[in-house]
């Protein structure tokens, strides 16, 4: 699937549900089922910087796809990270590059987040694409 159909199925998966205690509900079952990373990999330099939690994120190119594994000791933002991974797992570097998050504002994950937990959001977004980043650069 692409970056796009993943970001349109998530939307219609939020849209099902009344309000926002269901929302957080949901994104915390989802850190239930996130992939996760490899107690050695739970390492320092994985770590994302500027979120309150402790989240680490790792990755590994697959010929030209990467995967990503990643854990939080907090289970909401474990919850947005495996949303965030969803979306970004098993995609080509220049397609996470050039990725519109819409989906975000479209659920209104950001607005119903406390502005710390935004920050971390954005720092988990600014990871992976760094991650993306670097592979591309080694692809070329």
């Amino acid at each position: 699937m692409t970056i796009k159909e993943i970001q349109e199925e998530i939307i219609d998966e939020f849209s099902m549900f009344e309000d926002w205690m269901e929302r957080y509900e949901y994104i915390i079952e989802l850190g239930k089922s996130l992939p996760l990373i490899a107690d050695i990999e739970k390492k320092d330099e994985n770590l994302i910087v500027g979120c309150q939690s402790k989240v680490w994120l790792h990755s590994e190119i697959d010929v030209d796809k990467i995967n990503f594994t990643a854990d939080s000791d907090a289970i909401l933002t474990k919850g947005i990270i495996a949303l965030l991974l969803r979306v970004f797992n098993n995609q080509a570097p220049e397609d996470i590059l050039n990725a519109d998050l819409y989906f975000i504002d479209e659920i209104g994950l950001k607005e119903h987040l406390s502005p710390n937990r935004a920050n971390g959001l954005v720092s988990m977004i600014k990871q992976i694409k760094l991650y993306a980043l670097a592979f591309q650069s080694k692809l070329s």
